[in-house]
């Protein structure tokens, strides 16, 4: 073994090393100044301190298209405002998302409400009232029964020669919201900021179980078919998910830059980033020279850990080697915060508001 000699210890300064500060709160007026102080701590303080940081250098490079996924209970968490005022402030230019997040989300755009779950309450007899029980919180069938007729009217307005997507009927729910609804909701921002919402896992969810429904209740309604089982079997209408895919795929060919914002993992993370990969094997397969694509900046909360294997968990520095993120050296900018988005999300949002409002102030 090599001996060390203290002649040759450095001070951390010599080699360029960020140094710590101890969290002072008393000097802390706002959200901004907290997430700059925790940036200089450790652990997940300072990777949402450094989440600040990468967000805003995301939202204020020119020419970045912003991606946000999100998975999770989010919405029914009363946690949609936040992807509301995202797209509001224009800080989210496409959304890729589940179904379930949509559907509570549109539960709430229409004036209903979701209410706290005890644990001294019975499940059987939550199934009995019509409470269905989201860990601590409680949706409502009655609210998902006036959300289907709702949807069902929609549909029954719609085209059915059309093909559709997942983003052609988030549109088409969006449009009505505008049209129908005074309360805030995210299908009713994207919608107006011409943010196009792909969900693809799109059946997944009570929002593709209601269009199902209509389709079943106007096949026999009509008489086109000869009995229910036919109804469910043969769809009336004609849905497919390769419309999303490429909706998606050509809005990165044309951006300059890619960001990516991700709540919780799964199918939405996934499928938004393999869109680099993609455009690759495009590329190999075809014998195609199509402009490749990586993520120069990435923001994500979760707390699922690595070690499961999953995606959900998986690194940025770990898609680097599929080729769906830049790395450093190619100017790539990346924080990851392990923990509940409930927390550290509306923090984060809130102190990058005021540091761009600062920002933006001070320039003026």
């Amino acid at each position: 073994m090599e001996d060390r000699k203290e002649a040759d210890f450095r001070n951390g300064f010599d080699d360029g090393f960020g140094a710590l500060e101890s969290l002072d709160i008393k000097r802390i007026n706002n959200f901004d100044e907290l997430l700059t102080a925790m940036s200089k701590t450790a652990f997940d303080g300072r990777r949402l301190g450094e989440a600040a940081e990468v967000l805003v250098h995301m939202i204020q490079s020119e020419d970045c298209l912003i991606v946000g996924t999100f998975s999770g209970a989010m919405t029914v968490a009363k946690m949609g405002s936040l992807i509301c005022d995202m797209i509001d402030w224009g800080w989210l230019d496409i959304i890729v998302t589940t179904g379930a997040l949509i559907a509570h989300g549109l539960v709430e755009s229409c004036g209903l409400r979701h209410f706290k779950y005890d644990h001294s309450m019975d499940d059987k007899e939550l199934f009995k009232k019509g409470y269905d029980r989201i860990y601590d919180t409680l949706e409502l069938e009655k609210n998902l029964d006036d959300v289907e007729r709702i949807v069902s009217s929609i549909f029954s307005q719609m085209d059915r020669q059309q093909i559709f997507s997942s983003e052609s009927i988030c549109r088409g729910l969006g449009q009505w919201l505008v049209e129908n609804s005074e309360g805030p909701g995210i299908l009713k921002s994207a919608y107006s900021k011409n943010v196009p919402i792909y969900i693809p896992a799109f059946t997944d969810c009570e929002l593709g179980l209601d269009i199902a429904t209509w389709m079943v209740k106007t096949a026999v309604a009509e008489n086109r078919v000869s009995h229910l089982k036919q109804a469910i079997a043969e769809p009336m209408i004609r849905f497919d998910p390769f419309l999303d895919l490429g909706s998606y795929t050509t809005k990165i060919i044309e951006a300059e830059k890619i960001g990516i914002f991700t709540i919780g993992g799964g199918v939405p993370r996934n499928w938004a980033q393999q869109v680099c990969p993609y455009l690759d094997i495009l590329n190999i397969r075809t014998k195609s020279n199509i402009p490749l694509k990586k993520f120069q900046y990435g923001v994500r909360i979760c707390p699922e850990p690595v070690h499961w294997g999953g995606l959900s968990g998986c690194t940025y520095s770990e898609g680097v080697s599929w080729g769906k993120f830049a790395d450093k050296s190619e100017g790539g900018m990346f924080s990851e915060v392990f923990t509940d988005a409930t927390v550290a999300w509306p923090i984060l949002i809130k102190a990058v508001k005021e540091r761009i409002d600062r920002s933006a102030k001070s320039k003026s």
